[in-house]
């Protein structure tokens, strides 16, 4: 066992018994690296991250990669959901040098952490055009050993570069900033499938929420109807378990039906929120339907026997991705008999011949929900029920049970805002009993917000996105119930962030504030699958505003929106949980 077996981090676990000395991210690892002056291979990833599965198989398990890393280079394993202020660091720089970017993230960097080479997935072995993990790192380390002093300087480059290139450019609003924003979404808008662009395709709530709002103030039907056509053709698709409920993580296909079987707390925290606000506009049965079918799942299989709730499922069970959702014809009717076995097949594309490599993922996509008879749809009712238990036997996917402060504060969101939508205490009680649990365990002696809870301990101060993720959890669930003490817990995490996280030179929130220093400090208000920190904070300030009329919140959202509004006004749709707090309050 390597010295990760001292860790916390489910992920970090995960590699535990490589043969690669990896070092968690600190000082060990990286003055190890300037004292013998090594490059450090910085790997990033989660531990239901498929593709990190694989590579750990591949190649972190192999004694061959092993020997090069372990002689060339300082190994250090990151995991992006415990400490994501590294994760954006790293994040940015693949972006921008790649044009792209996903998880596993490698990073190849000088001593000093600066970032010579970074990518996602590697082969052990050069295939095709894909270059394999041990040619490349003798590469780099051979360049480093020939001119260590041309790979520093490039490094200094490109940071420098780094640096411009993530300013943001202030301004006021433009009027037309709604106009923008909806022409593009319009444009890209898949008007066979539903959703936007091509594949792999995301559910996008922040996309679905925009619509929906503007649609409603604005009696903008176009609007309307591109997101309501959306949630019921994502809903009808496989990206949604239509045995055990939730949303799986995106789509590879345009048509919703073959998903990344990786089940995350945030996803579906925002698609139910977002279901829940489209029966608020629409009154349609089937939105309320799926919004509760989502809290199902998360109430009994992402819950902790304390409130706080946990993390992700795994795409994977016994190393294969997406194993336990997946159906074979003659498996359903052997276990519901002929009669059942073939009405279920019908409704839920289930073949012999299979819509996913032999195997079937069950899906609605072919299905007229409006013309399933009463008849058979409570037999289908019965038929989930009984498959449900009988996917219960198979090996259940790997379940990440970090707690993690701003996930939570999402998922308290949603269900504070579905408790008074539905009128269901249920849910007001589960969003109380999370509140709870983050109140009892993380909030260090000190009253500092922590980030991360696992296994009876709580550590790493909280990122502006646990406090502004929190913060909504509690001003929803104190426009539900009006208890003060929501209502002042919300004012007071405000204050904390506004000292913790501001920029005396700019009214943008720094995403970290204890955390060492890292080689950026970065500022996050684009919204990506986790909505921005800054996004949230105008969010909540313009409510605090609405709610207790004190007109320091309302000043201080507009002091944000100026610090990058000419860079909302060039790009509206990477900001728009911005934009739904502008639409929504000003």
């Amino acid at each position: 066992m390597n010295r990760l077996i001292h860790e916390k981090s489910p992920y970090l676990l995960q590699h535990k018994d490589n043969p690669v000395d990896w070092y968690p991210w600190g000082k060990e690892a990286l003055n190890k690296a300037k004292e013998e002056n090594k490059l450090l291979f910085i790997s990033i990833g989660y531990s239901t991250c498929h593709w990190c599965h694989v590579m750990n198989r591949e190649s972190f398990s192999d004694n061959e990669v092993a020997e090069v890393l372990n002689k060339y280079y300082v190994p250090i394993k990151v995991d992006r959901e415990e400490r994501p202020d590294v994760d954006k660091v790293y994040m940015t720089f693949a972006e921008v040098m790649n044009g792209n970017a996903g998880w596993p993230l490698n990073v190849i960097a000088t001593p000093e952490a600066k970032p010579l080479y970074v990518g996602t997935y590697f082969p052990k072995q050069t295939q095709d055009r894909m270059i394999g993990i041990i040619e490349l790192l003798n590469k780099i380390d051979n360049a480093w050993k020939e001119d260590s002093d041309s790979l520093v300087k490039n490094s200094e480059e490109i940071l420098n570069e780094i640096k411009k290139i993530n300013l943001y450019e202030e301004g006021n609003i433009s009027e037309d900033i709604n106009t923008k924003a909806l022409k593009v979404l319009k444009s890209i808008y898949d008007k066979e499938n539903g959703g936007f662009g091509n594949r792999p395709k995301f559910p996008m709530p922040q996309y679905l929420l925009y619509l929906l709002k503007y649609g409603e103030m604005n009696d903008d039907k176009v609007a309307l109807e591109i997101a309501e056509d959306t949630l019921v053709k994502m809903y009808k698709g496989g990206l949604f378990d239509h045995i055990g409920y939730g949303f799986f993580r995106y789509s590879v296909d345009e048509h919703w039906l073959v998903p990344h079987f990786e089940k995350m707390l945030y996803d579906n925290a925002l698609l139910s929120l977002v279901y829940t606000k489209a029966y608020e506009i629409s009154s349609n049965p089937l939105f309320k339907d799926v919004a509760e079918k989502i809290y199902e799942f998360v109430l009994r299989d992402m819950i902790s026997e304390n409130g706080g709730f946990y993390s992700a499922l795994d795409a994977d069970s016994e190393g294969e991705e997406g194993k336990f959702y997946l159906f074979e014809s003659e498996e359903v009717v052997d276990l519901l008999g002929k009669e059942w076995g073939d009405i279920f097949n019908k409704y839920y594309d289930i073949t012999k011949q299979g819509n996913f490599e032999g195997k079937n993922i069950p899906n609605l996509i072919k299905t007229d929900l409006d013309s399933i008879p009463s008849n058979d749809e409570a037999i289908l009712n019965s038929i989930i029920q009984m498959l449900f238990s009988y996917r219960e036997k198979r090996v259940s996917p790997h379940r990440d049970e970090k707690i993690l402060t701003a996930w939570n504060g999402l998922m308290i969101g949603s269900l504070a805002y579905a408790g008074r939508i539905f009128g269901n205490n249920f849910y007001l009680k589960k969003a109380r009993e999370s509140i709870n649990f983050i109140i009892n365990n993380l909030f260090d002696e000190y009253g500092n917000l922590l980030s991360t809870h696992i296994g009876g301990s709580s550590y790493n101060y909280g990122f502006l996105e646990d406090y502004t993720f929190f913060i909504f959890g509690l001003i929803n669930l104190y426009k539900a119930t009006k208890e003060s003490k929501d209502l002042e817990l919300a004012q007071k995490l405000t204050k904390d962030m506004l000292e913790l996280f501001g920029d005396e030179n700019n009214g943008l929130y720094f995403y970290s504030y204890k955390s060492e220093q890292l080689i950026l400090r970065p500022k996050e208000f684009y919204d990506g699958a986790i909505p921005s920190g800054n996004g949230f904070a105008l969010i909540n300030l313009f409510n605090l505003y609405v709610i207790t009329g004190d007109e320091k919140y309302s000043k201080i959202a507009k002091d944000i929106l100026y610090s990058f509004g000419d860079s909302l006004n060039k790009s509206p749709l990477a900001h728009l949980y911005s934009l739904i707090a502008i639409n929504s309050y000003m």
